[in-house]
């Protein structure tokens, strides 16, 4: 980790990179915008992951006095990752063939037939905890109608995947045994809520002539305001549901992975150490003597002792890790290995070819319906998710490495 302190900067810059050739310059004049917020409290911390963003790079922390910033949480608000690990073996079923091919290729097939992804959503209303719960508080809400109507939609939404980084993958860890891992959000549901947001807060910086200039992109609302509230119980509405999205996948991944390793071998699964975690987020939380606001934008919570998920890019490694509750940090840690290419330039770089021969070459199994876009997921549009670890070794530590098995894309 380096500090940048200079003329450009009102609050310190930490990140945890070895040096600032090893930054992009986009993601650091963004750093600079948030250094010089006047609510900023301590510091600005960038993770290893880091890269620009809309406002706010991708792989930020900051905390706030007495505000918050629709676009330092993002669009994808929740965000996160699901993960569970079995006692089967993988070894037990590589080598299992059935009438859709391999037993891999035929479980994440029935996943990417069962579980929407991309644009794709569920032809019938499903079941919600989170958007029941929120009809009956429906007054914290109806004032904001342009996003009202959401709720509803969000029956058609919950248990959807998204297209993207986000996925399902059979993993082995290094002792051997299979997990599934899971990456998705609030989808389409927390993306209104930031639009929506981020457009009423840049009305009324402008009406209060606030000195935080627009092409910031980090217009703000004050927590104790209306427009502050109403954010954030619309805000904590798209955790809840990008929560219980990823638990609902969680568990339809469940039935098929039971469904077929049943009927092909005399296994019995067991499931352990359960993770459903958010990298998209504002929480309020007391650092350095304040309760103040941590903004999460593609970083992991990452106190004293507590589990999350760092996924690398398709066909990579992944990693589960405890905290180590860095201070520095705002106990956060990078949220994956974070992209060296944008989608375009990872389109221009990489054929679909290169990268179906990569992942052939490593024997995994790719589910997806169009495959014209899969070089924006490269290994090798992403870091190296490696040495991004060795660079957070003060935030996590690791306690489980896993490599792809097979894996569903929109």
């Amino acid at each position: 980790m380096f500090v940048i302190c200079n003329e450009k900067t009102q609050k310190p810059i930490k990140i945890w990179l070895p040096d600032e050739d090893s930054i992009e310059g986009a993601c650091l004049e963004q750093a600079y915008n948030l250094s010089q917020l006047p609510f900023i409290h301590q510091w600005v911390s960038l993770m290893p992951d880091t890269h620009a963003g809309m406002g706010m790079p991708i792989g930020g922390v900051i905390a706030t006095e007495g505000v918050i910033i629709p676009n330092a949480v993002g669009v994808d608000i929740g965000c996160g990752m699901g993960f569970v690990s079995t006692n089967i073996k993988a070894s037990e079923i590589k080598e299992v063939t059935t009438g859709n091919g391999s037993l891999i290729q035929a479980i994440v097939g029935d996943i990417l037939r069962n579980i929407p992804v991309g644009f794709n959503r569920h032809k019938i209303a499903q079941a919600s905890d989170t958007l029941d719960s929120a009809m009956q508080e429906f007054s914290k809400y109806e004032l904001n109608k342009e996003l009202s109507s959401e709720i509803e939609t969000g029956h058609f939404q919950i248990g959807t995947l998204g297209g993207g980084n986000h996925f399902v993958e059979l993993q082995e860890d290094e002792q051997g045994f299979l997990a599934i891992m899971l990456h998705s959000g609030s989808r389409h549901f927390g993306k209104k809520i930031c639009d929506y947001f981020h457009n009423k807060a840049r009305e009324l910086n402008q009406k209060w002539y606030t000195k935080v200039p627009d092409y910031f992109r980090l217009a703000f609302l004050p927590v104790d305001s209306i427009e502050g509230k109403q954010y954030i119980d619309w805000m904590n509405l798209a955790l809840d549901f990008a929560y219980e999205n990823r638990a609902k996948m969680l568990i339809k991944t469940k039935d098929i992975l039971e469904r077929w390793i049943h009927k092909y071998t005399d296994l019995r699964i067991e499931y352990t150490q359960e993770i459903n975690c958010h990298h998209n987020y504002a929480a309020i939380e007391h650092h350095y003597n304040k309760n103040v606001w941590v903004h999460r934008k593609g970083a992991t919570r990452a106190r004293s002792g507590e589990l999350a998920v760092i996924p690398g890019a398709m066909g990579s490694f992944s990693y589960v890790v405890e905290g180590k509750g860095n201070p520095e940090s705002f106990c956060s840690s990078s949220h994956g290995a974070g992209r060296l290419y944008s989608r375009r330039g990872a389109m221009e770089a990489f054929t679909c070819e290169q990268v179906m021969l990569d992942l052939k070459a490593q024997g995994v199994v790719l589910a997806k319906n169009n495959k014209t876009d899969v070089a924006e997921e490269s290994r090798f549009a992403y870091k190296d998710i490696n040495e991004v670890m060795i660079n957070q070794s003060d935030l996590v530590t690791p306690i489980k490495k896993l490599h792809t098995l097979g894996v569903v894309k929109g």
